[in-house]
């Protein structure tokens, strides 16, 4: 008899990436996420799922403003002007996702977990989003910007989390061109 499968993160994480991986592989696209307030949950939740190799292309954890310019071309021109959490720095993470993968469609994920780094006009709970898709007219952003409130840092992050899974589920076909 088969031993139940036992999974690390929340069921409800698991869950929303069991869906994400199901949808992306009938569709037939493959993802990629680039994070920074998430540290690579969104990533561990994709490859949770038995068989994600299909769909999960490449997961960037680049936390420092360094490691953004580095590894997905983030202009420090960008970060100067804008911040790491702001919806220039999310669009240019994700638009560096997919040139730096064969990734279909990639999101992206910035913000402030906290319980520091908050400000009055970015406290703590506000994160950006951003999704690219390969073939897409750049200037076509889908970018978005939550603020979940002063959750605790375990609480932003898993409800930054499952934002990002939503914006990884493959377009229907009236969003298509």
């Amino acid at each position: 008899m088969a031993e139940a499968q036992q999974f690390v993160l929340p069921a409800e994480l698991v869950e929303a990436a069991r869906k994400v991986i199901d949808a992306n592989r009938a569709a037939g696209l493959r993802v990629a996420v680039a994070e920074s307030c998430t540290g690579g949950l969104v990533s561990a939740a994709l490859t949770e799922i038995p068989g994600c190799s299909d769909v999960v292309e490449a997961g960037f954890v680049t936390y420092s403003n360094g490691a953004k310019g580095d590894l997905l071309g983030v202009s420090h021109d960008v970060l100067d002007t804008f911040g790491a959490v702001s919806v220039a720095t999310a669009w240019s993470m994700a638009q560096g996702a997919l040139k730096k993968s064969s990734a279909d469609v990639a999101v992206a994920i910035t913000g402030i977990a906290g319980p520091d780094g908050g400000t009055a006009r970015k406290p703590v709970g506000t994160v950006l989003f951003a999704r690219a898709r390969r073939g897409a007219d750049p200037k076509d952003i889908m970018a978005d910007s939550r603020d979940f409130g002063d959750l605790g840092r375990g609480g932003v992050r898993l409800q930054a989390a499952l934002c990002a899974l939503e914006l990884l589920m493959p377009p229907s076909p009236d969003e298509l061109p």
